[in-house]
């Protein structure tokens, strides 16, 4: 009989099934048990073939472990021509423009930023304030208008100072903010415009009591009015006599905070949503929206100077850039009365502003 090697590890079940087989006929115990005992004996050898074909796979499985893995054979160093041709000999030929310089990464941001342009390739006021052609977004008789309709709002909210402490502060303030706007942009206007040479007094000024109005008191209320005779003076012709007291540099963020100019963005939108609603009112109030594109496109250009929240995150900047594009093409369809094209470029710019309202919008 072949000996099983002890390391099998069925070999104790085996040898015990042996030994009770043997102790069994030695025992005489079969002749009681009759049939019983071959029943028995049955199993018995059974459980020795199952054993033995444990053993086996066992020891096949033993085997097929102990086998190296033959790792996979290299590919040719040489191609063959048609997979060489699924490949560029030479990448760098197929590529356009310069090699970029990834160690003057700073430079190169720095002039991509001061030769960003609005529409028409103007270089944009964030880059070099004093080179930036305003005239490019805005007209001067916009911008005289404008004062010119503002005057009219915060002289009524002025009337009394229960209305103002009631409420009339904050439209005060935004009316306030929306002029210092324009006089900012007129300090800086590249072409001859009316107030130019007291512009920056009075960009300072109105745009400090537009910041004081956020509370209606005794205070705001007596700067308001001093604010209201200086713009009426200045409307008249006579030379502005109240003097600002600047001693630090010039901010654009400084001008306006962005909450009073996105009310007055609010009253543009509901000009420009009138004013193409249907081709007849379209042909009707085109001055009225060419004014309105042009001071949309003011704000648009300002919200992105230094300093103004959000002035350096690239997707705000994107939203108001697409704004201030979509006012100027806005105004050109105004100005060739053409209805479809306004309408194109209005719902370009509104498309821009709810998709920064929901990103920014608190």
């Amino acid at each position: 009989m072949t000996r099983l090697p002890d390391s099998n590890p069925n070999w104790p079940l085996l040898r015990r099934s042996a030994d009770m087989t043997r102790s069994f006929w030695q025992s005489k115990k079969h002749r009681a048990y009759g049939h019983n005992a071959l029943a028995w004996i049955a199993i018995l050898v059974a459980c020795s073939v199952w054993c033995g074909q444990s053993f086996q796979a066992t020891a096949a499985t033993g085997n097929s472990q102990s086998k190296t893995n033959r790792r996979a054979i290299p590919p040719s160093a040489q191609w063959d021509k048609a997979s060489a041709d699924f490949f560029f000999s030479d990448a760098f030929t197929t590529l356009e423009g310069t090699r970029p310089n990834f160690s003057s990464s700073g430079q190169k941001a720095a002039a991509s930023q001061n030769t960003a342009s609005v529409g028409d390739g103007t270089p944009t006021a964030n880059g070099a304030a004093e080179s930036f052609k305003w005239s490019s977004l805005v007209s001067a008789d916009t911008l005289t208008d404008e004062i010119k309709t503002l005057n009219a709002i915060v002289s009524k909210t002025v009337s009394s100072p229960s209305d103002f402490k009631g409420g009339g502060y904050d439209q005060a303030r935004e009316s306030f903010s929306a002029i210092a706007l324009v006089f900012a942009v007129i300090a800086a206007y590249d072409e001859e415009v009316r107030w130019k040479k007291t512009a920056e007094t009075a960009r300072d000024l109105f745009s400090r009591v537009g910041f004081n109005c956020k509370v209606g008191t005794d205070q705001s209320f007596a700067e308001s009015k001093l604010r209201v005779k200086d713009l009426e003076s200045l409307l008249e012709g006579a030379p502005l006599t109240a003097k600002n007291d600047r001693d630090e540099d010039f901010l654009w963020s400084q001008v306006a905070g962005r909450p009073a100019l996105m009310s007055r963005l609010e009253v543009a939108d509901g000009i420009m949503s009138g004013a193409v609603a249907a081709k007849g009112d379209f042909l009707k109030q085109a001055e009225k929206l060419l004014h309105e594109m042009e001071i949309v496109a003011v704000i648009g250009e300002t919200i992105q100077q230094k300093d103004f929240e959000y002035h350096d995150d690239d997707t705000y900047r994107g939203y108001a850039a697409t704004m201030r594009d979509s006012a100027l093409k806005a105004r050109e369809a105004a100005k060739k009365s053409d209805y479809d094209g306004a309408r194109s470029a209005v719902g370009a710019l509104k498309k821009s502003c709810d998709a920064c309202h929901a990103d920014y919008r608190s």
